[in-house]
C-alpha cells in the first residue's frame, strides 16, 4: 500500500472507529509507530482536524467527516455483497484488496446505512460451492495476464489419456460455474480456447511477452465462439425444456424459434465435454446437426446399453423401447 492509500485508509479508519491508538494503526497497516506518527502528522498538515489524547490515541475532530459518496442502502449493500463474493473466490492478495475495500465502505456509512447493509448480508448469501483452484496458481495466471506473458501448461483433456504440453497467451481468468478458467490464445490449436485451473497439473510464466491482437478475440462474452467455430443445434422434449435452460453450459449460444418448437444452440468447443451432457438428458434429446455429433451420440447410447443389458433382457423391456435399443446397436 503507497502512503497516500494508506493515508486515505487511516482516515477511514478513524471515522469508522471513532478514534484509534497509533500502535493500533501500525498493527493494522503493518508498519512502524513512527510511521504512523508521521502520516497523522502529514493528515493533520493537511488540514485534517486531529485530536490527540493521551492514552486513548487519535480521533477526528466531533463535527468533521469525509464528503459523503452518497450511497443508497441498496447501492452499499450491492457494494458490499459484490465484495464478499468475490473475496470467497480469488487469491489471497486480491482477498486482502477486498478486506480493504469492504473496510472503507464500512467507514464512510452511516450507522443506519451499515445496519442496512448487515441485513442484506444475512438475507442474500452466495456460499461457495467448491473449493477454489490453488491460490498460487490463480495468483501466478493473473500476474501473467496483467503483464502479457507466455505461459507454459502441463493440461490434462477429457480426450486424452496423458497431460500434454501448451504454450499459451493468456487473455482473462473466468469464473464459471464455481471454477475458474483461462481464456487463452493456445499456440499448438491456433485459436482461443478455454482451460480449467484444476485441469493443470504444471505451470510456468516464461519471460516471453505478447501483444494482443485479433487472434486474441473470442467475442464480447469469453462463451462466444470466434468466427467459422462448428456450432450444434440441438431440440429437447417439451417437458424438459424449461430445466435445461437452467442447466445450460457456457457454450449455450441461444435459441431458435422452429414451427416444431425451440432448438438450442450451442458452439462445438468441445465435443466430448458437449456429448457428456446431452447424454444426461436420456431419451429426451435429440441432435439435429451437425451429423458427426448425432452420430457420436448414438454409437455412446448403444454402448451404455451394451453394458447394461444382454439380448435376452431386451425381451423384458417395452416393445417400443426394444425395438429403439435394438435399431441402436445395429
Amino acid at each position: 500500500m503507497n502512503r497516500t492509500d494508506r493515508l486515505m485508509a487511516i482516515l477511514l479508519e478513524l471515522q469508522a472507529r471513532g478514534g484509534a491508538r497509533a500502535d493500533d494503526l501500525a498493527r493494522t497497516f503493518e508498519v512502524s509507530v513512527r510511521t504512523v506518527y508521521r502520516d497523522l502528522q502529514a493528515l493533520s498538515e493537511g488540514g485534517v482536524p486531529l485530536v490527540g489524547t493521551p492514552g486513548k490515541g487519535y480521533r477526528l475532530m466531533e463535527g468533521y467527516f469525509l464528503p459523503p459518496l452518497s450511497f443508497t442502502a441498496s447501492e452499499a449493500a450491492v457494494l458490499a455483497l459484490g465484495g464478499g463474493f468475490i473475496r470467497e473466490r480469488v487469491d489471497a492478495e486480491l482477498r486482502q484488496a477486498a478486506d480493504s475495500a469492504l473496510r472503507k465502505l464500512d467507514g464512510v456509512l452511516p450507522k443506519e446505512q451499515r445496519e442496512a447493509v448487515a441485513r442484506w448480508r444475512r438475507e442474500l448469501r452466495f456460499p461457495r460451492l467448491r473449493a477454489p483452484a490453488s491460490e498460487s496458481r490463480l495468483a501466478q495466471l493473473r500476474l501473467a495476464v496483467q503483464e502479457r506473458r507466455v505461459v507454459r501448461l502441463l493440461y490434462q483433456t477429457r480426450r486424452r489419456p496423458v497431460p500434454e504440453p501448451r504454450h499459451v497467451e493468456p487473455i482473462s481468468l473466468v469464473l464459471l460455474g464455481e471454477a475458474w478458467h483461462l481464456a487463452a490464445y493456445c499456440r499448438l490449436r491456433r485459436a482461443p480456447r478455454l482451460f480449467r485451473l484444476d485441469r493443470i497439473d504444471a505451470l510456468a510464466v516464461l519471460d516471453e511477452r505478447f501483444t494482443l491482437d485479433a487472434r486474441h478475440q473470442v467475442g464480447p462474452e469469453h462463451g462466444d465462439p470466434p468466427d467459422g467455430l462448428e456450432q450444434a443445434r440441438v431440440r429437447f422434449d417439451p417437458a424438459v425444456e424449461r430445466w435445461v435452460r437452467e442447466r445450460q453450459p457456457f457454450t449455450f449460444l441461444g435459441e431458435e424459434a422452429t414451427p416444431e418448437g425451440p432448438v438450442f444452440v450451442y458452439a462445438l468447443r468441445d465435443e466430448q465435454a458437449l456429448l457428456g451432457w446431452l447424454l444426461s438428458w436420456g431419451a429426451a434429446v435429440e441432435v439435429l446437426s451437425p451429423p458427426s455429433l448425432r452420430m457420436r451420440l448414438a454409437r455412446e447410447a448403444a454402448a451404455v446399453v451394451r453394458r447394461h443389458a444382454d439380448a435376452q433382457e431386451f425381451g423384458n423391456l417395452p416393445p417400443a423401447t426394444a425395438t429403439t435399443v435394438s435399431g441402436a446397436l445395429s
